[in-house]
């Protein structure tokens, strides 16, 4: 059995639910460091000029140790209807706009206190329209201890899975005789980003690694096999 984890990201991009995808179960690490400048409260969106942030205000003065888990939403912030009249300005046009707006409009019409709950409802309903049923665990909810390589291992072990798909920029700080010794085997992803029907491209070249929205509004039902049907090549 396949197993991956990572940092609940908000909208996130292609190969973060390629890596899903690629797994049969995916564990979301709510219970780790909170990184400011990072992807857990912020992702990027295609615009005429280039791209641009999609960042949620958090509150983080003097909760500089705090667990993702724990990140408050600074709601004294219209954080929400800036994002939608983002979505609106710039994906309006999309062919799929209309069909899967409405799907951001009521996510961002519910209060939201936690910036990590928000996170796992988007990806879950992300990977709902994208048709991918990977299981998803909370780390949170498990029985992990142990840090860096290790804390990867005991996860693996409490799922009882036998192969760890890392992302590629795990080479840089996983243990890897660790995994060995553990009997679970390592296998890095190898994610080859698609080319798809991106607005402004006209007036641009086409700019990778926007958050998941660019693709679903742009490619509508066809996301999914851009996402997954041509790119997954394990190792």
């Amino acid at each position: 059995m396949i197993y991956s984890v990572h940092q609940p990201q908000y909208i996130p991009w292609l190969g973060f639910f390629h890596k899903i995808a690629a797994s049969d179960c995916f564990v979301i690490l709510d219970n780790v460091q909170y990184k400011q400048r990072e992807y857990q409260n912020r992702n990027k969106i295609r615009t005429q000029l280039g791209w641009i942030w999609l960042a949620i205000p958090v509150i983080t003065k003097g909760k500089r140790y705090q667990l993702i888990k724990d990140v408050s939403i600074d709601n004294s912030i219209d954080w929400q209807r800036r994002h939608k009249n983002s979505l609106k300005t710039w994906y309006g046009k999309a062919k799929y706009f209309d069909k899967y707006y409405p799907v951001f409009d009521e996510l961002y019409s519910k209060p939201w206190s936690r910036l990590c709950d928000l996170n796992i409802e988007i990806i879950k309903r992300m990977l709902e329209i994208l048709g991918i049923n990977t299981k998803i665990y909370l780390e949170s909810e498990m029985k992990i201890t142990a840090k860096s390589t290790k804390r990867i291992i005991e996860i693996g072990k409490e799922l009882m899975a036998d192969i760890y798909l890392s992302g590629a920029g795990g080479k840089d700080y996983l243990d890897e005789s660790l995994f060995v010794e553990s009997g679970i085997k390592l296998e890095y992803q190898s994610f080859i980003h698609p080319h798809y029907n991106q607005l402004f491209v006209k007036n641009s070249q086409f700019i990778p690694f926007m958050s998941i929205v660019d693709l679903l509004f742009n490619q509508g039902e066809e996301s999914a096999d851009i996402l997954i049907g041509r790119n997954y090549l394990r190792k």
